[in-house]
């Protein structure tokens, strides 16, 4: 296995002799602080965006629960299908929506996106056919397609690419908080059924919709644009922070970073990204089997439907802890690969104890690490692959790529779990989500080793020539851009 990154320090820069030195902005260190002031104003806003976009999206299954299926006399095919029609306009939004972000401007586009869907989450709750949960569940895709590669390549445009796994962990981990809020919340829901005469799973699209449409139209005045205008940064911090994301290739403000479907085509020759899309198709398939149906699973382990939503708590609440500590390792420890591997290693074990159990106190422990390592896994990926794709064009098109994967594995696991592999053991769908686990750990191998490799080559190149010498506008392929493991 290649050694990591350890020795490389993510705050110094190499000159054109291709020797390391200290950048210039630090020698303010009153500086370093601007990134908690980046924290305090975007990373929260962020965060919601994407708990109330997992929220809305996977309250589906707190909603079947509840007695979505039996009310719309729904058969677990119908079901399925109402799944995927979610994900088709998804996947179909993801790659437009990222070329778009900037010329918009993620200010406009990513509240507008907020709020539309949040009316649509909520006219969830006023359908009364199959054919009008199959509309909304449409245009629900349509509208939330774009918002987590937005949020990852926005993020991406605020911090250096050694400081982006924490950042994204961040708001990524608000998926898991959603899953056990969502559990929580149906709970409390479910007893307003008969308000208005309307069921309880009726009330929690209305509610969560109505707290979503309100939250969208106040973060068109809290969402900045970008750092180069950030309004609650001085113009020494602006300054700092751009130089900084230059430093380390992760700048989007300067003019290589313009639009081009020049880089929007050399994305898809990167083999850095076509591993980590098979990782993010694996990754995919159990985070939303996970998400979808994890009240389902705990429901037919014996435990009554108010108690499977409570029961579905624990796990997500466990995978938020896990995500966190693993975040703050990568980052410290520059070790994207390895916590990919990690992730993968903790899904394997969880699901060969689930198909390996007898009772269902295993099955429902084995959950913790099941969830824990699918939650872990998909923000060491997405980091990953931000981190070794420049310019903003090729990075935007390569985690753009990546979600179009991870919810093609969306589309695979709602039928697997929804219609083909029958409660309590769902045999099938567990082995499957075992051996993807296993193909996780491998491709997590490959890419890190690729990475390596390809630096050890770069470092060859740097010390027989100078910055000078080298072709501009190579982005990730210039022997100056460090991968990052």
């Amino acid at each position: 296995m290649p050694p990591s990154q350890t020795s490389i320090d993510p705050e110094k820069v190499i000159d054109s002799s291709g020797s390391f030195n200290e950048s210039p902005a630090l020698s303010d260190p009153s500086l370093n602080k601007v990134w908690r002031k980046i924290d305090l104003f975007v990373l929260p806003v962020v965060s919601m965006f994407y708990f109330l976009s997992f929220l809305d999206r996977t309250n589906f299954g707190n909603a079947r629960v509840a007695g979505l299926q039996k009310d719309l006399n729904m058969t677990n095919k119908e079901y399925s299908i109402a799944l995927t029609v979610t994900y088709v306009p998804y996947i179909v939004a993801e790659l437009p929506s990222n070329l778009l972000l900037k010329t918009v401007g993620p200010d406009y586009m990513l509240p507008t996106m907020l709020t539309l869907w949040g009316v649509v989450t909520t006219l969830q709750g006023i359908v009364k056919s199959y054919s009008g949960l199959l509309a909304a569940r449409f245009f629900l895709g349509l509208l939330e397609g774009g918002v987590f590669p937005g949020l990852v390549l926005y993020l991406s445009c605020f911090y250096p690419r050694q400081k982006l796994q924490w950042r994204i962990s961040g708001f990524f981990s608000t998926a898991s908080i959603s899953g056990a809020f969502s559990g929580l919340l149906a709970f409390g829901i479910i007893n307003m059924d008969g308000v208005g005469h309307r069921p309880g799973w009726a009330w929690i699209f209305i509610l969560e919709g109505l707290f979503t449409v309100v939250f969208g139209v106040c973060s068109f005045f809290i969402l900045p644009r970008g750092p180069e205008t950030a309004r609650f940064l001085s113009p020494r911090e602006r300054e700092y922070v751009l130089e900084q994301l230059r430093d380390t290739g992760a700048t989007g403000h300067d003019e290589a970073d313009k639009f081009s479907w020049y880089q929007v085509g050399q994305a898809f020759t990167l083999p850095q990204v076509w591993m980590l899309a098979i990782i993010f198709f694996f990754d995919g398939a159990l985070v939303y089997g996970l998400a979808y149906f994890t009240p389902s699973i705990i429901q037919s382990l014996g435990y009554t439907a108010a108690r499977a939503q409570l029961f579905s708590v624990p796990p997500f609440a466990a995978a938020f802890v896990v995500t966190m500590v693993a975040a703050y390792v990568s980052d410290r420890y520059h070790c994207r690969g390895y916590i990919a591997i990690f992730s993968s290693v903790l899904c394997v074990i969880g699901f060969a104890m689930y198909l390996a159990a007898h009772t269902a106190k295993v099955r429902y422990g084995s959950l913790f690490l099941s969830i824990s390592g699918a939650y872990c896994a998909a923000p060491a990926g997405s980091t990953w692959n931000a981190n070794n794709a420049a310019p903003h064009a090729r990075r935007a098109t390569a985690i753009a790529i990546g979600f179009i994967m991870t919810n093609s594995g969306g589309i695979l696991v709602t039928w697997l779990l929804g219609s083909l592999s029958p409660p309590p053991l769902y045999h099938m769908a567990t082995i499957t989500l075992l051996i993807f686990s296993v193909l996780m750990v491998v491709f997590c191998g490959l890419n890190t080793y690729y990475l390596w490799y390809a630096n050890k080559k770069k470092a060859a190149i740097r010390a027989t020539m100078s910055r000078s010498e080298e072709k501009p506008g190579l982005g990730d392929r210039s022997a100056w851009f460090i991968y990052n493991l």
